[in-house]
C-alpha cells in the first residue's frame, strides 16, 4: 500500500516507468510496464528480479535473442473466436511472423537449457505447434499476400484472368494502331481510366470509334474511349476478379476456422511475447543505469552500498558528471534515520534515493547499487514530500502535513517505510518542532522504518537520546563552503546557515544582528556541530595519512620478504651445485689415484716413472684446489665509490657479477640474468665494464633498467585464452612481488565470468596473495580484479 497515491510521483517512480516504456518494442509490452507496482511476496519479487538479471546477462554476454516481430495477437485471436468472421491476409501474415518469433525464442532457450531458468519458466510446457504455421504458409506467401496455389479454384481463376487480360490487351493494341493510322489519336499512349485501359482520341474524332467514353482531359480536347469490342473482354476480366475475391474470402474463412481451436494457444504465445518485451525493456533500462541485482531479504530492512539516484544518474551521464554514491543501513536496531545538514546539501536526494530504490526493488527492477546491497520487503510506503496544499479541500501546507501525520500514526506498523521531508516545517518552529517530535515518538513506538530530513535541533536531540533512532548528516566542507553530498551516520549536522549567508555576501551587520537574536543554547549547539565537522575532517585526513604510511610499511615488508626468499633460494642452489661438483671431484680423484697406483705397479717402481706420475698427481690436486678468498676491502672504500644505475658490481660474499637497475638510498636493486635482488651498497664493489665477461654482458639486455622503471602494476588480459592469460599474470605477479608492489590491477572483462573465476582460483594458490576485490561498480565492477599482496 502506498499513501498518499501521489507518493510514487513525488519519489520519481512514475518517471522510471515512463523511461522503461521507451525500451519496449510493442504496445503490449508498454501496457505491462504501466501495470508495474511494488509487490509484497518474496518469491514473486525474486522471480521478476532474476528474469531481468538473466535477460541482462543475455544482452551483455550471449547471442541476441531472436525477437524481430512482435504483433498483438490477442486482438486477432479474439476476432477469430467469433463464428463467421475471418482474418485478412495482413492479419494472418502478422500471426505467422509472431509465431515464427515465438518458436525461434523457444528454440533459443532449449539450446541453452538450464542457463536461464527463470526466463525458461515463461514458456514452460508451451508447445511448438507447427501445424498452425504450416497451414498459414500454404495460403500466405513471404510478402503477406495470398498464394495463387492456395486452392485449385483460385489457380484456375487467376489463369483465366491472365488469359482474358492478354486477349483484351492484344485487341486494344490493334484498335489503337488502326486509330493512329487514321490520325484520330491524341499525343500519348494507352492510359487507364476507372480501372479500364483506354485510347486517347481527339475530341472531334470521338464519334468515329465505337466505344465507352470514361473521361476527358481538362481542356476538353482529348477524350479517353474504351473500344466496344474490348469493353466486353474487360467485363469478362472484371467478372473473373469478383470470382477471385469470393474465392479468397472462402479460403480465409476456412483458414480462420482451422485456426479457431488453437485460440487458447495463440493467447499463450501472445503472453510470452508480451512478457519477453517487458523483461527486455527492464533489462535494457538496467544496463543504462549500470544497475545490479541486490540480495533480497524477507525482513523489513535495507542496506544500500554505493547506491545512486536513477534519475540523477541519467541526467549526470548526459553532462558527463558522476553521482556521489550513498551508503545507508536500516534494520531492527537502526530503524529511523534522522538526516540533518545544510540546505542544498543532498538530504532530500538521499532520502528519495532510499525510497525510490526500495520501490524499484519491490517492483522487480534492478537497482543502481552494489550487488552486495540488501533489500527487504515493506508492506506499506508512507511519504510526506513537498507541498500538498489544496484550495478545493481547504487545506493549507501545514494542514496537509498534519493530515498525513494523522494517517501515519494510525496505520503505520513494523513493516512500513516512512519517508518525511523537512519534518515539522510549515508553521511556527516553536510549535512545529514539539509536534514533530511527538509524532516521531509515536511512530518509533510502532517500530516503523524510515528516513526523515529536518533542521530542527529538538529532533536531533531526540534521535540522539532515543533507541531505534539514529542521527545522520550530509558532510560539508566548511573550508571551501561547499557540500560533499556524503551521508554520514552517527551524528547530526549543522545547517551552516550563518556560514552560507556569509559566503553569499549577506552584510556583516545583518549577520551580527541575527546571531544576537538566536538563543545562547542554540548558538552553542550549532557551534558544537561545526566544530565536530572540522574535527571529523581532521580525523579523516589523519586516517588517510596513517593508511599511506601503512602502505609504505607493507611495501617495505614485501621487499624484505622478497630478499629473504631470494637468499633462501640461492643458498639451496649454491649448496646443491657445490655438492655435485664435490662428488665429481671425488670420483675423478679416486680414478686418478687408481690409475697412478696401476702405473707404478706396471713400471715396477722405476724412479723416473714414479716421479713423473707423482708430478701429474700433484698437478691435478693443484687444479682442483680452492683458492683462498682475498681480504675484503674496507667498507669505506666501497662506500666511497659512486654507484649509479647501469654500473656493474660484484657481490663481495659470493663473487657474482650483477648490473645495477636502481639505487634506493643504501640499497641497490641488481639484475643477475632474469633474477632481481635487493642488496646493501656496502656488500658490493664496483667493477669496470671491460672486466665483466662478454657472455654475462650479452645476457643482460640493455632494456633492463627500462623494464624496471616502465613496470606498471596493471595488466589487461581481455581477449586472451585462459592459459595465455594465466601465464601473463604469473610473470606480472612475479615482477610485482620482486619489486615490492602492494597490489596489482587485472582487467579481464565481465563476459560470462569464466575467465574471472579461473584467474581468481589460480591466484588463491599463492601465499603472497592476501585478498582479491572487485573494482568499484562505476569503474568496471567485477570486470576488474584488484590483487592485494602480503
Amino acid at each position: 500500500m502506498i499513501y498518499p497515491e501521489n507518493a510514487v510521483d513525488k519519489l520519481g517512480f512514475t518517471e522510471i516507468k515512463a523511461l522503461i516504456k521507451t525500451y519496449c518494442l510493442s504496445e503490449m509490452g508498454r501496457q505491462m510496464v504501466d501495470k508495474i507496482q511494488p509487490m509484497h511476496q518474496f518469491d514473486q519479487i525474486n522471480k521478476f528480479m532474476r528474469q531481468t538479471y538473466e535477460f541482462k546477462e543475455i544482452l551483455q554476454n550471449d547471442a541476441p535473442l531472436p525477437i524481430e516481430h512482435l504483433y498483438p495477437m490477442r486482438a486477432l485471436a479474439e476476432k477469430a473466436r467469433v463464428e463467421g468472421v475471418f482474418l485478412t491476409e495482413e492479419e494472418f501474415f502478422h500471426v505467422l511472423l509472431s509465431l515464427k518469433t515465438v518458436f525461434a525464442v523457444i528454440r533459443y532457450f532449449n539450446d541453452r537449457s538450464g542457463l536461464y531458468p527463470n526466463l525458461e519458466a515463461l514458456f514452460e510446457h508451451l508447445p511448438i505447434e507447427k501445424g498452425i504455421v504450416n497451414a498459414i504458409e500454404r495460403v500466405i506467401d513471404v510478402k503477406g499476400k495470398i498464394k495463387a496455389t492456395a486452392s485449385p479454384e483460385l489457380a484456375d481463376i487467376i489463369a483465366s484472368i491472365a488469359k482474358a487480360e492478354q486477349e483484351a490487351r492484344k485487341r486494344i493494341d490493334q484498335v489503337f494502331k488502326s486509330a493512329q493510322g487514321s490520325g484520330w489519336t491524341a499525343d500519348g499512349n494507352l492510359t487507364v481510366r476507372d480501372g479500364r485501359l483506354c485510347i486517347p482520341l481527339l475530341a472531334e474524332n470521338k464519334r468515329k470509334l465505337k466505344g465507352f467514353i470514361h473521361d476527358e482531359s481538362a481542356t476538353g480536347q482529348t477524350v479517353f474511349i474504351e473500344p466496344e469490342e474490348v469493353f466486353h473482354l474487360n467485363n469478362r476480366v472484371r467478372d473473373l476478379e469478383f470470382d477471385k475475391r469470393r474465392e479468397v474470402v472462402r479460403i480465409l474463412i476456412a483458414l480462420t476456422d482451422s485456426l479457431r481451436p488453437n485460440i487458447p494457444l495463440l493467447l499463450s504465445y501472445h503472453g510470452l511475447l508480451s512478457k519477453l518485451d517487458f523483461v527486455r525493456a527492464k533489462a535494457l533500462f538496467a544496463m543504462e543505469l549500470e544497475a545490479d541485482m541486490p540480495q533480497l531479504s524477507k525482513e523489513a530492512s535495507l542496506e544500500l552500498i554505493n547506491a545512486r539516484h536513477p534519475l540523477l544518474l541519467l541526467n549526470f551521464k548526459k553532462e558527463k558528471q558522476t553521482v556521489v554514491p550513498l551508503n545507508v543501513k536500516i534494520d531492527q536496531q537502526q530503524r529511523v534515520i534522522v538526516v540533518s545538514g545544510p540546505n542544498a546539501g543532498g538530504k532530500s536526494v538521499a532520502m528519495k534515493t532510499i525510497g525510490l530504490l526500495q520501490l524499484m526493488a519491490q517492483a522487480g527492477l534492478l537497482i543502481p547499487a552494489d550487488e552486495s546491497s540488501t533489500v527487504g520487503i515493506f508492506k506499506q510506503f508512507f511519504a510526506d514530500i513537498g507541498d500538498d496544499q489544496s484550495i478545493e479541500s481547504d487545506l493549507s501546507t501545514y494542514s496537509a502535513h498534519l493530515s498525513k501525520m494523522k494517517y501515519f500514526t494510525e496505520h503505520a506498523n513494523g513493516r512500513t517505510l516512512v519517508i518525511i521531508d523537512e519534518f515539522g516545517t510549515g508553521t511556527d518552529p516553536q510549535f512545529g518542532g514539539p509536534i514533530a517530535e511527538a509524532v516521531l515518538e509515536v511512530l518509533n513506538r510502532k517500530k516503523i522504518r524510515g528516513v526523515i530530513t529536518t533542521h530542527y535541533s529538538n529532533l536531533k536531540n531526540f534521535a540522539n537520546a532515543t533507541e531505534g533512532l539514529e542521527n545522520a548528516s550530509m558532510l560539508f566542507d566548511n573550508a571551501a563552503m561547499r557540500p560533499l553530498y556524503i551521508l554520514e551516520i552517527g551524528k547530526p549536522g549543522s545547517s551552516y546557515a550563518f556560514e552560507i549567508a556569509q559566503k553569499i555576501g549577506l552584510p556583516t551587520e545583518v549577520l551580527q544582528a541575527a546571531k544576537q537574536k538566536i538563543g545562547a543554547q542554540q548558538k552553542r549547539v550549532d557551534t558544537l556541530l561545526v566544530d565536530l565537522e572540522r574535527e571529523k575532517k581532521t580525523i579523516l585526513d589523519t586516517k588517510r595519512s596513517v593508511e599511506k604510511r601503512e602502505s609504505a610499511l607493507n611495501k617495505l615488508q614485501a621487499d624484505t620478504q622478497a630478499i629473504q626468499r631470494y637468499l633462501d633460494e640461492n643458498k639451496k642452489a649454491i649448496l646443491k651445485q657445490a655438492k655435485l661438483e664435490a662428488q665429481e671431484i671425488i670420483k675423478s680423484a679416486n680414478k686418478l689415484v687408481e690409475n697412478t697406483i696401476a702405473e707404478i705397479r706396471e713400471s715396477k717402481a722405476d724412479k723416473e716413472k714414479t716421479r713423473a706420475v707423482r708430478q701429474h698427481l700433484q698437478q691435478e690436486l693443484q687444479r682442483h684446489q680452492v683458492a683462498e678468498p682475498k681480504a675484503k676491502e674496507a667498507p669505506q672504500a666501497a662506500v666511497s665509490q659512486e654507484i649509479k644505475a647501469g654500473d656493474w658490481v660484484k657481490i663481495v660474499e659470493s663473487g657474482n657479477v650483477a648490473q645495477v637497475l636502481e639505487v634506493a638510498k643504501d640499497n641497490l636493486i641488481l639484475a643477475m640474468g632474469d633474477l632481481r635482488s635487493v642488496v646493501k651498497r656496502k656488500r658490493v664493489e664496483k667493477v669496470a665494464s671491460k672486466e665483466v665477461p662478454k657472455a654475462i654482458r650479452k645476457s643482460h639486455s640493455s632494456t633492463a633498467t627500462e623494464e624496471l622503471s616502465g613496470f606498471y602494476p596493471e595488466l589487461d588480459v581481455r581477449g586472451m585464452r585462459t592459459e595465455d592469460a594465466i601465464q601473463a599474470i604469473e610473470k606480472h605477479l612475479d615482477k610485482a612481488i620482486m619489486l615490492g608492489y602492494p597490489s596489482l590491477k587485472l582487467i579481464h572483462g565481465k563476459g560470462d565470468g569464466i575467465l574471472r573465476k579461473m584467474i581468481r582460483d589460480y591466484l588463491r594458490k599463492y601465499t603472497e596473495v592476501n585478498r582479491m576485490e572487485d573494482e568499484h561498480a562505476d569503474r568496471g565492477g567485477d570486470g576488474i580484479t584488484y590483487v592485494y599482496l602480503n
